[in-house]
């Protein structure tokens, strides 16, 4: 098929590579000139895991192609993606300006049927307001084009994205009753995915355009419910991870997103649970839960700090402070929200320089903040925490998993570790003689707060 996806951000780079790796003929398009040539240069923006290989392999094998050139991109395609970006607006709802000027460039261009695709994550109701835009340039133009519109959401974990993808658990389309042509479509699209069984559930548009957003907002409570459980552990003295496996082995909870930490960040989840809680409030309904998650993970970013100031009375000013990871997650350099921001904005108002490394976000955190004298970046783990006063750890990179307790704490000029993501056994840290706070175990335990 002949394919065009308009954005090349996160979901829109991803979503054309892979479906021009399955021989589908794709153009994607962007409104930055700058990004544009460096993609048909080899250049990538976003560090996603083999997404770099795929995207030179199929550029070179003519099926992926980069452009600015939006008319053609309309005119020479069968299917439509929409992935741009939704930002949150100040109200905490979706911002669908970029969206519905896609659909405007689509409606100006628009020469034959195409189907229209919402990939991007929108509010309910999205579908319509596209399909109204794209009439009404239609109807300026006197022009009577049978199109369709459907809602196919994403279901991209970053670091993982390229698995998710040609290895979807499910395909969600939505479309409305009688566009007969939608499914076929969509079908051939997906096709290639869906070999061992069918994984396409088609429903409503805004059936489809609820399930992202509820998908996220799930997930999103799962986090903030075990972190709300490791403040209550840390009162009580009870461990959190023996807590984590008790809960999980039951397999109505599972094991997947009870692991306490720092709270979460990135695109996606925080995004998606403030405009959903912004569309509910648009109806007249409050959504407490959704309240409470967010409002249990921004105090949960704040942890870290909290920890760390109390091991040291309230004295960070002139410290150096070692900052293990930047990224949201692991396998990103996306920053977005990430619980180190806190962190980071915390420490220079306290006084304290932040010495950080991360494997792949230092570039992404220079971007954000510039340079500046108490922000050193370090070359390696063990780089950064060379006299520091402490360490703290934000991301779960698999590199921090094992380290040598002792050269550790002979490098450290203060044996104070806050572990935002508990990666280490407390036992073994006690028997080093590191003071160790973390998530609900650990030193904490005794020290709700924190303190030394």
């Amino acid at each position: 098929m002949r394919i065009s996806v308009f954005g090349t951000g996160y979901v829109g780079l991803v979503t054309g590579a892979c479906l021009s790796d399955v021989g589908h003929h794709v153009t994607c398009v962007d409104v930055d000139t700058a990004k544009v040539d460096g993609l048909k240069n080899g250049i990538i923006p976003i560090y996603e895991p083999g997404l770099e290989e795929i995207v030179l392999r199929n550029q070179r094998e003519g099926r992926l192609q980069f452009t600015v050139d939006a008319v053609d991109a309309v005119t020479s395609a069968d299917v439509i993606f929409i992935a741009v970006g939704t930002p949150s607006g100040e109200d905490g709802s979706a911002d669908l300006r970029y969206v519905l000027a896609v659909a405007s460039s689509v409606g100006e261009a628009m020469n034959s049927y195409k189907l229209v695709v919402d990939k991007s994550t929108v509010p309910v109701g999205t579908a319509d307001k596209v399909r109204q835009t794209i009439s009404d340039v239609l109807a300026s133009r006197n022009e009577k084009i049978d199109f369709d519109v459907c809602s196919n959401p994403e279901f991209l974990k970053e670091g993982a994205a390229i698995e998710d993808f040609v290895r979807p658990a499910r395909i969600v389309v939505g479309s409305e009753p009688g566009r007969d042509r939608v499914e076929p479509l969509m079908r051939e699209v997906y096709g290639p995915f869906c070999r061992n069984h069918d994984k396409m559930i088609f429903m409503s548009t805004r059936s489809a355009e609820l399930t992202k957003y509820a998908a996220n907002a799930m997930l999103a409570t799962k986090i903030s419910f075990m972190n709300e459980m490791a403040n209550i552990a840390e009162r009580v003295g009870a461990d959190i991870e023996h807590v984590r496996l008790g809960i999980g082995s039951d397999p109505r909870i599972g094991y997947h997103f009870i692991y306490p930490g720092c709270g979460y960040g990135g695109s996606c989840f925080p995004k998606d649970v403030r405009a959903l809680t912004s569309t509910a409030s648009e109806l007249g309904y409050r959504a407490p839960i959704l309240t409470a998650v967010q409002a249990v993970n921004e105090a949960q970013k704040e942890v870290l700090f909290r920890k760390l100031e109390n091991a040291f009375d309230g004295d960070l000013a002139g410290r150096k402070i070692a900052v293990w990871g930047l990224a949201f997650k692991p396998n990103t350099d996306d920053m977005r929200e990430a619980p180190s921001r806190v962190l980071l904005d915390a420490l220079w108002n306290a006084g304290a320089t932040a010495i950080v490394y991360d494997p792949v976000a230092s570039a992404e955190c220079q971007r954000i903040f510039g340079d500046r004298d108490d922000l050193i970046y370090a070359n390696d783990r063990m780089a950064a925490v060379e006299g520091a006063d402490a360490l703290v750890i934000c991301t779960e990179w698999k590199e921090f998993r094992v380290v040598d307790l002792d050269a550790l704490k002979n490098a450290l000029k203060t044996p104070v570790l806050v572990d935002g993501r508990n990666l280490y056994d407390p036992e073994a840290m006690r028997q080093t003689g590191l003071l160790y706070f973390a998530i609900g175990r650990g030193d904490s335990l005794a020290n709700p707060g924190g303190g030394a």
